[in-house]
């Protein structure tokens, strides 16, 4: 059997036609000089008068080449968030397909399953946080349509062995949806290389996390061209706003900045790191790859009031699997992290 995008394609969404926004029949014109009379748009300039591009083609530009893909196998949406939910849209028919995840993980997989009435099928981690990759195929059906694998896994921090993601590769003949919002804190290559590998593998990232845009909401969504059109069937035709992508451009127009802040960011995981060693109720340290340190402590409701008492916000992720009495700490500056040191160490 072979992977075949239209045995996962929903009925209605093959048939359909997508919207045609003003903007989408006139990109091969010089834009700069004609005058748009078609979208009912206020016509005097203030920047934003205007819609925004509905393909985003400078910032997809610009990111094909950083990561040496083509435009058409870009996708970006409003945050991640609406990535994963139109991935849901089109490939999940409601009350009758399902999807897997690995918790302990992201909770949107779970969340925009049940906003879209798909079963989420949930194959917990072993103990050392990885896929059990034979329960996870196990539990696949002919109306299995989307694998969910977070890595570096929020929030354990890990990444999944390679040996382990190939195989779900290899086997499952639906989506595999590789979430590497934390990927560039990570010394791992990105599953990108692999995208013309995999036809069915999916890698969506974002510019929340190492760029420092998380108030803009842009997530990325990289596949093969089929996919990629098929998921630009249903987007709405404006939902990266012209705001959004005049300062994605920006950002990335500086890769230098943006990679020193990651290796503070790095510097400053390794700091806490030491000094966690040292704090008498922290039980155990799991290894990381992301912005932030997952922890077991003696009691986490305690030592999560006692840091809020502090004035330090940290995460208890005591109710996931796997997670008992843990406490999850994003890096800060090196301020904030020197007084989250003082505040473990005075507790």
């Amino acid at each position: 059997m072979k992977f075949d995008i239209n045995n996962l394609v929903r009925e209605n969404v093959k048939t359909m036609k997508p919207y045609s926004s003003a903007r989408d029949e006139f990109k091969d014109f010089d834009v700069a000089q004609m005058i748009f009379l078609d979208a009912n748009e206020n016509p005097y300039q203030n920047g934003v008068n205007r819609y925004p591009d509905p393909q985003q083609i400078s910032v997809k530009g610009v990111l094909a080449k950083m990561k040496n893909v083509n435009p058409n196998q870009i996708l970006l949406g409003n945050g991640s968030d609406e990535v994963l939910d139109l991935l849901f849209r089109a490939f999940c028919e409601p009350k009758i397909d399902n999807v897997i995840s690995l918790p302990p993980t992201y909770g949107m997989y779970g969340v925009l399953a049940n906003i879209n009435n798909v079963e989420n099928k949930e194959i917990v981690l072993s103990n050392d946080f990885q896929p059990q990759v034979e329960q996870i195929l196990d539990a696949v059906t002919p109306n299995t349509k989307i694998i969910f694998l977070c890595s570096p896994n929020n929030p354990t921090g890990n990444s999944f062995s390679t040996e382990s993601v190939i195989t779900i590769l290899e086997n499952f003949y639906g989506l595999v949806v590789i979430d590497e919002a934390y990927i560039d804190f990570s010394d791992k290559a990105s599953w990108l290389e692999k995208l013309e590998q995999y036809p069915n593998l999916i890698i969506t990232q974002t510019l929340s996390k190492a760029y420092g845009l998380a108030g803009i909401r842009l997530g990325i969504c990289y596949a093969s061209a089929e996919v990629i059109a098929v998921i630009n069937k249903i987007k709405p035709p404006y939902n990266v706003n012209e705001l959004t992508q005049q300062r994605a451009l920006e950002r990335l127009s500086d890769p230098v900045k943006i990679q020193n802040e990651i290796d503070s960011i790095i510097a400053q995981r390794t700091a806490l790191l030491q000094v966690l060693g040292t704090v008498s109720f922290v039980e155990k340290i799991y290894a990381t790859e992301a912005n932030f340190i997952l922890i077991k402590v003696d009691n986490a409701n305690q030592r999560y009031a006692e840091l809020i008492a502090k004035g330090i916000v940290i995460r208890n992720r005591t109710t996931q699997a796997l997670c008992e009495n843990t406490l999850r700490l994003t890096i800060g500056t090196e301020e904030e992290n020197k007084k989250l040191m003082e505040a473990l160490t005075a507790i």
